[in-house]
């Protein structure tokens, strides 16, 4: 029996996918009911900000390590500002600007192939031909999930530039943190990125927003959820699973989180299931397996 044997396994792994993709999930609704009360780059300035001083006090009372290196601080924080800055800031933006729920999934839904893409070139990994088919066959069940909430002639297309970034962000943003912060420690790691983040966040709300904010109920338990259970808990899976796996493998588990959020609108907002909505879901599930198993 050789060392690495012995060594106990991660008890986490084993779920980590299933837990990242319902939290995740949870964000599409807590983004829905906070967004009346805020502007998107103010509801993520709060946001960030909150985070930012609860993982600092957190890593102060856990003496955790701190970066030493200002170039390691610099790749940190701009891994940081692609994978929160941009990629959140793009999809409160599209929301605020009224794309559609639909559309929005399906944009969204392109960020496992256009990270799969650049896996190559930029960690060298290779994607096999059955990993391939696996994410094309995702991203048909994302389309047949949100099939019926695509309605182009209210779809706030104005909002499509920001849905773009976003994807764009967050596959450059996952690829970059394996690549150039997978020795960080997670807790300091994270205040660094949030903290640029939130410096990003604050630029856009002065430039281009009022950030006036109606404190009400709903919109304090939605930024308390997105804080605590999206910005820690799901961001936390998510390095975890980019550290431990092949980049096209992890983003595949986006796929997931459209029909995820549906179930959840349906239970929670009594929103429809259609027919085809719950075929997608079986191809998605089907496609996931596929790229995982390859």
């Amino acid at each position: 029996m050789n060392e690495n044997s012995k060594r106990p396994s991660d008890p986490l792994a084993a779920i980590a996918p299933g837990l990242f993709v319902l939290l995740w999930s949870t964000g599409f609704i807590g983004s829905k009911m906070g967004a009346p009360y805020a502007e998107p780059f103010t509801f993520l300035l709060i946001r960030f900000v909150i985070v930012t001083a609860l993982l600092a006090l957190t890593a102060f009372l856990m003496r955790a390590p701190w970066p030493t290196s200002p170039a390691f601080v610099g790749r940190i924080a701009l891994a940081g500002l692609l994978v929160h800055g941009v990629y959140l800031g793009g999809v409160f933006a599209a929301i605020s600007a009224g794309l559609g729920a639909g559309i929005a999934a399906l944009v969204t839904g392109l960020q496992p192939l256009l990270t799969a893409v650049l896996a190559g070139p930029i960690l060298g990994e290779r994607v096999r031909p059955k990993q391939w088919a696996g994410l094309l066959l995702g991203l048909l069940g994302v389309i047949l999930v949100v099939a019926d909430k695509v309605h182009p002639g209210s779809a706030g297309f104005e909002g499509l530039p920001w849905a773009f970034g976003a994807v764009i962000g967050i596959s450059l943003g996952t690829l970059y943190q394996k690549r150039h912060c997978s020795g960080m420690d997670l807790r300091t790691g994270a205040v660094v990125q949030y903290a640029s983040a939130g410096l990003a966040m604050l630029a856009m709300s002065m430039a281009l927003e009022t950030r006036e904010v109606v404190w009400s109920g709903e919109f304090i338990f939605a930024l308390a959820w997105l804080c605590l259970v999206l910005s820690v808990g799901a961001i936390t899976l998510l390095y975890r699973m980019i550290r431990a796996g092949a980049a096209a493998k992890v983003a595949s588990f986006f796929y997931l989180v459209p029909p995820a959020t549906a179930l959840i609108a349906y239970f929670l907002f009594g929103e429809t299931l259609s027919t085809l909505a719950l075929i997608g879901m079986g191809v998605v599930a089907a496609g996931v397996a596929l790229a995982n198993r390859a």
